[in-house]
């Protein structure tokens, strides 16, 4: 599913990232680890094409974003959801709203947006907070939202970055639980985290990235 080649990315004369080849094949649950600063963040970037690779290549779904015209990337996007530390919701629309527009940028029947998202409230337990705003929620809530704002269009991918960074160790706990429900639903998800915790208890793969490097 996802494949790096010798990936390289560099921000000036600083690489962020050096050399770094793995492999995360299809349906697979990984976490990505390292401390402030290891290239965690970059890498799911690269993956998400935020940004362009400096060198080597990373084949997703087997596509070569570094090939990829620019009119193929909102595609590519529409394969992978992304979930953020700080939650990116837009906090002048309702719970609904928020999950609700990326179906409605894409153009998507009312009839199906209005379906789809309460499904999908109701499945990860917010269906009561859908006219709520996200400043009147507490964040292991706001989380659940932008979960279910990335996964509004089923993707193929999940990529999270410190989903659980601000959060307590239960709700923390929950929200991995809601991550592994949903790659045992079909999708592959990569989880940047610090979270010893989580990884102590999850017997899932790890790649450690340190000043850039995959060393494990």
């Amino acid at each position: 599913m996802i494949q790096l080649y010798g990936v390289t990315k560099i921000y000036g004369r600083k690489a962020a990232l050096t050399d770094v080849s793995a492999r995360v094949g299809q349906g697979e649950f990984v976490f990505i680890v390292g401390p402030s600063g290891a290239g965690k963040t970059t890498l799911l970037k690269l993956i998400l094409c935020q940004e362009p690779v400096s060198r080597g290549e990373i084949l997703v779904d087997r596509q070569n974003l570094k090939r990829m015209r620019p009119h193929r990337v909102p595609a590519h996007r529409r394969k992978i959801g992304a979930v953020f530390q700080d939650f990116k919701l837009l906090p002048n629309r309702t719970v609904f709203q928020n999950v609700a527009l990326r179906l409605e940028i894409q153009g998507a029947r009312r009839s199906f947006i209005q379906k789809k998202v309460r499904v999908l409230l109701r499945q990860l337990g917010i269906e009561s907070l859908g006219e709520a705003f996200p400043p009147q929620l507490s964040g292991g809530e706001q989380q659940r939202v932008a979960i279910a704002r990335a996964m509004i269009g089923d993707p193929k991918i999940l990529l999270a970055d410190e989903p659980t960074g601000n959060l307590d160790l239960d709700m923390s706990r929950n929200i991995f639980q809601l991550l592994l429900s949903i790659n045992r639903g079909g999708a592959t998800v990569l989880m940047a985290t610090h979270n010893r915790e989580l990884l102590q208890e999850a017997n899932l793969r790890i790649l450690h990235l340190d000043k850039g490097r995959l060393v494990a």
